[in-house]
């Protein structure tokens, strides 16, 4: 298969693009804008692969887009290319409308028309998958689970974009016809995380000695999926998913946020031992505004249907994701200045 993943610079659209070239041995059309938070050192180990291309464009560039298609002719899209952050999303929500609404919108259509014009057994053949986020569901009570069918409650600018670009997707699939399925994952971590978000952040403040803020009581929970368990299970649903249907990807793994910044400082203490236990650098500081308590997935639509299933618990995942920052610092020490500080703070 040809296959263009937009945001293949990204944390999971990275991780896509090594499975696909270099487990499945399939041709991959990286198309990224290179934000802040694409990097192309991500993309290191396939980056001499004949079978790996590279294209720098917007998809909100549909000229862009129009040439790419034709270029290629590629059998599939992974469309992953998003604004992600939520602390980003309360002071910057101007890029998430952009990127994550307009953006599905421009691909949508330059997907449409090329569709549109293939030949009736390639035509039968092309899949569009949307990648969206567990976050349009809003938020979970003590029990439960999302399933497909929760209705969409989205609570942050970023949620609400992606909850936008979801229902775009499907209107696509129910108008024009275009071979459209979805997935909604839980929270992902592993190798090549920008290091904004939690896990990266607090593993390496706390090599540094800083202090680890965290947000509220630490009581939210999350479902963390190991990424290289996600690009597995984003490859099932393009080509195994049924049309106009979505499926949720979870790891199955609900930690407190808490829970989480311990665990790393354990690891680390036990790894890289210091002068004093790395839990006393953990401070509690101000929730952010609209902070959900709790996503849980439900993946067992993905799981009986499909036949995917992680392959990481939580404490297998988060012990190579530690050991991997560990040795890589030649990835992620030119990423610090510009992924330290605190974000998602509205001025008063």
């Amino acid at each position: 298969m040809k296959i263009i993943v937009t945001g293949g610079a990204g944390f999971i659209g990275s991780a896509v693009c090594r499975h696909l070239v270099q487990d499945l041995k399939h041709t991959v059309i990286n198309l990224d804008k290179l934000t802040y938070a694409g990097n192309l050192a991500s993309l290191k180990e396939i980056e001499d692969s004949p079978l790996y291309h590279f294209e720098e464009a917007d998809v909100c560039d549909r000229a862009a887009l129009d040439a790419i298609f034709k270029k290629y002719q590629p059998d599939g899209v992974m469309h992953l290319a998003a604004e992600s952050h939520v602390d980003r999303s309360i002071t910057g929500a101007a890029d998430f409308i952009q990127t994550n609404i307009v953006g599905t919108f421009v691909l949508l259509e330059a997907a449409r028309d090329y569709w549109s014009a293939l030949p009736e057994n390639a035509k039968s053949a092309f899949r569009f998958l949307h990648v969206s986020t567990d976050e349009v569901y809003g938020s979970l009570g003590a029990e439960g689970l999302f399933e497909e069918t929760t209705p969409y409650d989205p609570s942050s600018p970023y949620s609400a974009s992606k909850a936008s670009a979801d229902h775009l997707a499907n209107a696509w699939f129910e108008t024009y016809g275009l071979p459209v399925v979805i997935s909604n994952c839980s929270n992902n971590y592993g190798p090549y995380h920008f290091p904004e978000k939690l896990i990266p952040l607090v593993a390496l403040n706390a090599l540094d000695g800083k202090d680890l803020p965290v947000y509220g009581d630490g009581s939210n929970v999350r479902d963390w999926l190991y990424v290289e368990d996600h690009a597995k299970a984003l490859y099932t649903i393009l080509t195994k998913g049924r049309l106009g249907e979505k499926y949720n990807v979870g790891g199955r793994n609900e930690r407190t946020n808490l829970h989480v910044v311990e665990t790393i400082c354990d690891i680390l203490d036990e790894l890289r031992p210091s002068n004093r236990p790395r839990r006393e650098l953990i401070t509690f500081v101000a929730d952010r505004p609209g902070h959900d308590a709790r996503y849980a997935i439900d993946a067992s639509k993905l799981e009986d249907e499909l036949g995917w299933r992680a392959e990481e618990n939580f404490e297998s995942g988060i012990r190579k994701t530690i050991e991997w920052y560990l040795e890589n610092e030649w990835w992620w020490g030119p990423l610090r200045d510009v992924a330290g500080e605190r974000r998602g703070l509205l001025k008063k």
